[in-house]
């Protein structure tokens, strides 16, 4: 299958050309990159020099997928074409996540160029929307803070274990602010340090509150989303905090273990989601398409703690993307993804 990939030069394209360059089925044919067009792709990233692309300023022939890594509104914008003629797309943009225009337009502080294409997309979480990928030709591919937060309480969610009120507190990697150049990600500001942001809101809140409320929407959630940025490369660790609803646990007094038998049970035949036996580390999941969740209980609160960790550019991004592709043509969702982590 020939891999159009759209604005290779980020981060996230950079991971997928990685991950397709080793995967049986795929084969990355033509790319392009916003500011680098006519360089050779080894010219820029020496680790790719496998790959003899050079880029260009658009898509320069035929293929069978499209990989959109272009960010939210251009890449809607450039994608309209392929859209519309029916081609298979993987955005990994924000822009067909929200089925709310609205919440869009407020979240994102743009018009939405494709209002009308939002209702053909599919979110695409393969491990609670695996059949609406498989008939869609436009998958959204999920945020890398959505993608951690929303596997760490879909089963407590989808079994009404929990109560309105959550707390996500969520740490990433200073990968997950992109290549561009800024202040707070310079070494020297962000080295032996750990910073809050996005406070009053974080623009990757919606779209957690939507697909969970898909699973239960008899639970009117009040969502407090924190995220920070912490001086490592890649990875997040995502702690989340919600009131059990203990009539639902038959009022047992072994509750965390009863909380991890759901999970297993929710989760038993998901080949990229581990329920682990101890806090995991966001090491153990690095350069792997892994989310690693570990369910407890404070039973001094009767509070569910789920940690859950993923790399931000794998599971978070071009992993699952890749994992989404494999859906939407039928191939093991592992093929290409089965990397152990790196370590140290």
């Amino acid at each position: 299958m020939k891999v159009g990939i759209l604005n290779i030069t980020g981060y996230g394209g950079i991971e997928l050309a990685r991950i397709l360059n080793r995967h049986p089925e795929f084969k990355i044919t033509s790319i392009t990159g916003r500011s680098a067009a006519g360089e050779k792709l080894a010219d820029i990233f020496p680790h790719l020099s496998e790959l003899d692309l050079t880029i260009k300023d658009e898509l320069d022939e035929q293929v069978d997928i499209i990989f959109s890594a272009l960010p939210h509104a251009a890449s809607a914008q450039k994608l309209k074409p392929y859209i519309e003629s029916g081609q298979r797309v993987v955005d990994f943009s924000a822009d067909f996540r929200l089925d709310d225009i609205t919440n869009y337009e407020d979240w994102y502080g743009k018009d939405h160029p494709l209002p009308s294409h939002l209702s053909l997309a599919s979110y695409g979480l393969p491990e609670l929307n695996r059949e609406s990928i498989k008939s869609s030709s436009l998958v959204a591919n999920p945020g890398c803070y959505p993608t951690a937060s929303i596997l760490a309480l879909a089963p407590a969610m989808a079994n009404s274990l929990i109560t309105e009120d959550i707390i996500i507190d969520a740490k990433s990697g200073v990968s997950g602010a992109g290549r561009g150049l800024s202040l707070n990600t310079h070494f020297s500001e962000l080295n032996e340090s750990i910073k809050a942001y996005s406070v009053s809101g974080h623009r990757h809140m919606p779209e957690v509150v939507q697909e969970l409320t898909k699973l239960n929407n008899e639970v009117n959630i009040k969502l407090t989303f924190l995220t920070h940025l912490i001086p490592i490369t890649r990875g997040i660790l995502v702690s989340a905090y919600a009131g059990l609803n203990i009539a639902k646990l038959d009022n047992k007094s072994n509750n965390s273990e009863l909380i991890r038998d759901v999970y297993k049970q929710y989760y038993k035949d998901e080949r990229f989601v581990t329920v682990t036996d101890q806090p995991p580390t966001t090491k153990q999941a690095q350069g792997t398409n892994q989310c690693l969740l570990y369910p407890t209980v404070d039973i001094r609160t009767n509070r569910l703690i789920v940690i859950s960790c993923i790399d931000n550019l794998v599971k978070g991004a071009a992993g699952q993307a890749v994992q989404n592709a494999n859906i939407l043509f039928g191939f093991p969702e592992e093929t290409g993804l089965e990397d152990l982590a790196l370590y140290p």
